[in-house]
């Protein structure tokens, strides 16, 4: 593919109706100027790469067919949905991609109309579509409504599940599923080709149709000629399942192919009730380093697009991630019982090294969360120690199965929870913004955040020892720089620790907020407590700064409502301690896409807000006691 940014189509495309009027020679044209398009900009903000790629002839046949937005797309995750924002009038606002105040990563409804279901999360776009598909038949509305779904969102019982529901209604709905994991070889590809456009045609389907007329007072002889065209569909297509759930299969097709991609969906969108599209698709299609590497690709920085060097600041010691994938391969080494699972995030949650050195003991349960947690409290009921690594917003997807299979057993389960509090570019559906909040309330649970590398691998430890269930939650990227240790030590369960001592001000801090903290308390002589756990609380540690301190401030990133500090509040109303307290944490909104550094400064979690904080509330306090003494 040559780097250059001379796209002369493109250019005058500035919404989806300007290509419908394209030939299929244009439209293969287009196709890869857009390719080099979104090569180009990705290489300057980051973002997702490869999905896109591999989703270019298909956006944009689909917009070529449709009558977009008046007909419903719905992208499942948004991971390949840059093709389609860019079509559909956000080119030129690309440069701003996943910045704060920019374009967001995923679709989303507020951003465009052509963005018809915000998403980021896997295994929606069925459910959602066939609810619009729904929508349609009840309001008497003549339009299509199409869901485009990976083949890794299909591990997902979600997607089964809305599957199995629109098979038994008689909703218009089109579901394409983008196979980038099989391939083709050219005699069967064209074979597929060839005969995915003559059983998606007017043709087929009317004889169709009226032999199951005809031959339904024949049974038999309407039981054969099922069984003959299965047999027949069966030599070239894989498409039993979707069939037997209701579906009329098509494919699989070649999906760089746009000849057979505008056809067939222009066939597709003349067909009533449910449809099933198999498309198959190359991951970075057209850009080798991609293609070669579409994991590395998928999600990157900014990097050069001619060598694919990507961009790589000077690392001053491990992430929380890579603290978490050392310290899971070492304890394997000690407690051959040690099991570790993850729904389909071996890279995202460090477990590479572990799934190398100890494959046995590895499970990749695929886009499952749900039965991620209820097979691992299988494995602790029979004597194993399960270690589930999964992102905070992904366990809330598992809340049911953490509460009724885990925390009610009281099974000795921990999850190590990457990604917590502040996550970044990726935005509100990616943040990790509830999880002590939502973990607090359940009995049995054993939480603790930590300030640092090291006191991260003590508290994997510590859960790992514990006879229950157990989570460390921990941020994305780098901590302090605390070396960890070699060792396997562990923390008294409970147990807080003071690490600065001063006067008038008690800071209470929970995991990565501990630095912010130590800064405040330098400039204002105020003690400095790192809580490390959530639940239980340093009661007698509370209360001891409740005792001999005027204002107590308690510090997270995570929402304030329900929170840690939420915590500390309930412990001080039950001993019945008049001391003020002011709760930070983050804002009872969704913030947007931007850095860390940014979301934190935002939500007033950096030393400047934080002092800030503490002078309104100080000044505050001073006029309403001023008041009630008038």
């Amino acid at each position: 593919m040559p780097f250059t940014a001379d796209t002369p189509l493109l250019n005058r495309v500035n919404d989806p109706a300007d290509i419908r009027d394209f030939s299929i020679e244009e439209l293969e044209e287009l196709a890869e100027e857009l390719r080099r398009f979104i090569l180009l900009s990705v290489s300057k903000t980051g973002g997702h790469l490869s999905a896109g790629l591999g989703t270019v002839e298909l956006t944009l046949a689909l917009h070529h067919v449709f009558n977009t937005p008046d007909d419903r797309l719905v992208w499942d995750v948004g991971h390949q949905s840059y093709p389609h924002k860019i079509i559909t009038g956000r080119r030129d606002r690309m440069p701003s991609l996943r910045q704060r105040g920019g374009l967001n990563g995923f679709p989303k409804r507020s951003e465009s109309a052509y963005d018809t279901f915000g998403v980021g999360h896997s295994s929606t776009s069925i459910s959602a579509a066939l609810g619009m598909a729904i929508a349609a038949k009840l309001n008497h509305e003549d339009r299509h409504s199409v869901a485009i779904i990976g083949d890794g969102a299909l591990t997902a019982g979600m997607a089964f599940e809305a599957l199995n529901h629109a098979g038994d209604l008689d909703a218009n709905l089109l579901v394409i599923l983008n196979d980038n994991d099989m391939s083709i070889s050219p005699n069967v590809g064209g074979m597929s080709n060839y005969f995915a456009k003559l059983l998606s045609g007017k043709l087929y389907s009317t004889v169709r149709e009226g032999s199951k007329k005809v031959l339904g007072t024949m049974p038999s002889v309407w039981e054969l000629a099922r069984r003959a065209e299965e047999h027949v569909k069966g030599m070239v297509i894989p498409g039993t399942l979707f069939e037997e759930l209701g579906f009329n299969y098509i494919g699989p097709i070649d999906g760089h192919d746009m000849d057979t991609l505008v056809k067939t969906l222009r066939n597709l969108r003349t067909l009533k009730g449910p449809q099933f599209l198999h498309v198959v698709t190359t991951k970075g299609k057209g850009y080798a380093h991609a293609e070669a590497n579409p994991c590395t690709y998928h999600g990157v920085g900014k990097f050069d697009p001619g060598s694919g060097k990507m961009e790589t600041k000077p690392a001053t010691g491990p992430t929380y991630t890579q603290v978490f994938g050392q310290w899971l391969c070492d304890m394997a080494r000690q407690d051959e019982k040690l099991v570790g699972i993850t729904p389909a995030m071996r890279e995202g949650s460090g477990l590479v090294a572990f799934s190398e050195q100890f494959p046995e003991r590895y499970f990749d349960v695929g886009i499952a969360e749900q039965h991620a947690v209820t097979v691992a409290a299988g494995m602790a009921c029979d004597g194993l120690k399960p270690v589930v690594a999964i992102y905070s917003t992904f366990l809330q997807r598992a809340y049911d199965q953490l509460i009724h299979d885990v925390t009610i057993q009281n099974l000795p389960v921990l999850f190590a929870i990457d990604r917590a509090g502040v996550v970044g570019p990726d935005g509100a559906t990616h943040a990790g913004s509830f999880d002590l909040s939502y973990m607090r309330a359940i009995p049995n649970m054993l939480i603790m955040a930590p300030s640092d590398e090291n006191e991260c691998r003590q508290m994997l430890s510590t859960g790992f020892a514990h006879e229950g269930p157990a989570a460390v939650r921990y941020p994305r990227g780098q901590g302090p720089g605390v070396k960890p240790a070699a060792d396997l030590s562990t923390l008294p369960v409970g147990k807080a620790e003071l690490r600065r001592e001063g006067k008038g001000i008690a800071l209470l801090a929970f995991g990565c907020v501990l630095a912010e903290a130590l800064e405040v308390g330098e400039e204002r002589s105020a003690s400095v407590v790192n809580m490390r756990f959530v639940k239980p609380l340093d009661e007698a540690m509370v209360l001891d700064m409740a005792a001999n301190h005027d204002l107590l401030v308690t510090l997270e990133d995570n929402v304030v409502m329900g929170g840690a500090g939420s915590a500390v509040n309930e412990l001080l109303m039950q001993h019945k301690t008049l001391v003020p307290v002011l709760n930070l944490g983050l804002p009872d909104y969704y913030q947007e896409q931007g850095s860390r550094e940014e979301l934190l400064e935002e939500a007033g979690l950096n030393k400047d807000g934080i002092l800030a904080a503490i002078d309104r509330f100080v000044q505050d306090n001073k006029l309403a006691k001023q008041a009630t003494l008038a």
